[in-house]
């Protein structure tokens, strides 16, 4: 791309004056036989005519919108997650980092989106909050792959979408796979870091739970750390450090810290436009959201930190 010349427009050379999109200078393509191949790429058009309010106030188009856009990111992340996946099967560790480092720009615009919606007054979101009837955010198809994949698994998550054969198919594919950890885990134990075989065997649609073991494998891996030049502790061995399972566990611990932050703002937001109310769709509304909020991630990364 050129100084003179911005994809959406002109703009201005070094020291010089704009110019005209339509001069001679730029001469951009104007003409095409079809739709241009910005919306033959993009599919603008079918993105902005995607939104069907219910009701008449104008605020449920900034709702449905930023639902919309969240629905987008969880597609990307479910994507950049489904990589590292991948890459740790065929133990390419600075993929599979590379990707989940990726991811987490990707959470940080996520969480981003409840912007627009933080600020929302009780009677604010009553003014169209009939029109959700018993829609609700925990019915998102690709939120639910995203949160199988954090290895928060329950097969009754699959039932609201038995009349969406292909969503149930793909829910159903990520119920039975190993999660994200899953696969951190068996690559922890291909290098030599013993992980439990009830642990790496461990039934696929069941949610995590911690292991004692796993935590003794994370609080080894970082305490054979030492920033360079720093002496050891006196009584203590320098064990071997590996940096590139230390990124990889430096990674994971961004991605399960900007998740945190993601359940908190949904509360936080949910809690200011409707309190303590029940939710749509029959869930206990921020007292669910509350016990989500609590819950953590990759809980081992955690726990070995106080041992370390």
């Amino acid at each position: 791309m050129s100084h003179q010349t911005h994809q959406y427009g002109p703009t201005a050379p070094p020291g010089g004056r704009p110019q005209d999109a339509t001069g001679p200078e730029t001469a951009p393509h104007l003409d095409f036989q079809g739709t241009t191949p910005y919306e033959d790429y993009v599919h603008a058009e079918v993105l902005t005519h995607l939104q069907q309010p219910l009701s008449d106030d104008p605020g449920e188009m900034v709702f449905l919108v930023t639902t919309q856009v969240m629905e987008l990111w969880f597609t990307v992340i479910v994507h950049e997650w489904e990589t590292a996946s991948r890459a740790l099967r065929e133990d390419d560790v600075p993929a599979a980092t590379a990707a989940l480092k990726r991811s987490t720009r990707e959470l940080e615009a996520l969480n981003a989106s409840w912007r627009p919606l933080s600020g929302l007054t009780p009677a604010q979101f009553n003014s169209y909050r009939a029109a959700l009837g018993e829609g609700s955010g925990f019915q998102s198809a690709m939120y639910r792959r995203m949160e199988f994949l954090l290895g928060e698994k329950s097969a009754s998550m699959l039932v609201p979408h038995r009349g969406a054969p292909r969503v149930h198919a793909e829910l159903e594919e990520a119920l039975h796979a190993p999660s994200l950890y899953d696969e951190v885990l068996r690559l922890l134990d291909r290098r030599g870091h013993r992980i439990p075989v009830e642990v790496l065997h461990r039934d696929p649609t069941a949610r995590y739970a911690p292991s004692p073991q796993v935590e003794d494998v994370w609080t080894a891996l970082y305490a054979a750390e030492r920033p360079a030049g720093a002496p050891d502790r006196p009584g203590e061995a320098r064990g071997d450090a590996d940096p590139e399972l230390l990124r990889l566990g430096e990674a994971l611990t961004d991605v399960a810290e900007l998740v945190w932050r993601w359940r908190n703002d949904h509360l936080s937001a949910t809690r200011r436009a409707m309190g303590a109310k029940p939710g749509t769709g029959g869930s206990a509304g921020v007292a669910w959201l509350e016990k989500r909020a609590a819950k953590t991630v990759f809980p081992e990364l955690w726990t070995a930190r106080s041992r370390v």
